[in-house]
């Protein structure tokens, strides 16, 4: 597997050039590029658009060095993790990074999860599609859209490239908005009910929580209603 610290930060020099070019507004939109590698189709629940995404991790798409728990709604990185060998090697499955979907799938609609994330530091949560391939991470293509924390320093990232999130913290927990019809998806601070970041996105097909984390544990939580105050945000 691909080192996680240099797949976050690169070497010194990329890391630097990045950041020169990044808008430095709170808004990072991307453009869409064509030609995301697709696995093959399997059943994703849709939720409704109407009230909120209630999901749980789905154990088909986890890579071998993580474990689920707490009845699938939460992760936790081992090290050395299971043979390869040993899980069923079916196509939805990631092979090369630390990542697992949720398995609830949406299209239109607002919605809006939470993630305890005090037990890891190295960790992205997001959303991606649901068909992007398992041979890439999260947060480095365009098919998908991640908040990325490593040593504690926070990050909205896309296609490998990183903009600092400030006004964040070290928070034990944090919110995640996904409004679809908008093209946004935001960081939430989950004590005050505000928006810390919002990162754009464009997508083609329906889309899918997502999480990578290459120590400790992630804790999600679904089927919340939309808080009243981002309800019009």
């Amino acid at each position: 597997m691909a080192s996680p610290l240099c797949a976050f930060l690169g070497c010194r020099s990329s890391y630097l050039r990045v950041f020169s070019v990044l808008m430095t507004k709170d808004l990072l939109r991307p453009t869409f590029v064509r030609g995301c590698e697709r696995v093959p189709s399997r059943s994703y629940v849709v939720s409704t658009p109407i009230r909120y995404i209630d999901f749980k991790l789905d154990e088909k798409t986890a890579h071998s060095s993580l474990d689920l728990f707490k009845k699938d709604t939460a992760v936790i990185y081992r090290f050395l993790g299971i043979d390869p060998t040993k899980v069923p090697q079916n196509p939805e499955r990631f092979r090369e990074w630390a990542v697992v979907f949720g398995d609830t799938s949406v299209t239109s609609g607002k919605h809006y999860w939470e993630v305890t994330v005090k037990k890891s530091e190295e960790f992205r949560i997001g959303v991606a599609d649901i068909y992007m391939s398992r041979d890439e991470c999260i947060g480095a293509n365009n098919c998908s859209w991640t908040f990325a924390s490593v040593n504690k320093k926070w990050y909205a990232m896309l296609a490998n490239k990183m903009a600092p999130v400030s006004n964040i913290g070290n928070p034990e927990r944090v919110g995640l908005l996904l409004d679809c019809d908008a093209g946004t998806l935001s960081l939430v601070d989950v004590e005050q009910i505000s928006v810390v970041h919002t990162i754009g996105l464009q997508f083609k097909g329906p889309v899918i929580p997502a999480f990578a984390l290459w120590n400790g544990e992630l804790l999600s939580h679904s089927g919340l209603e939309v808080p009243e105050n981002l309800k019009e945000k």
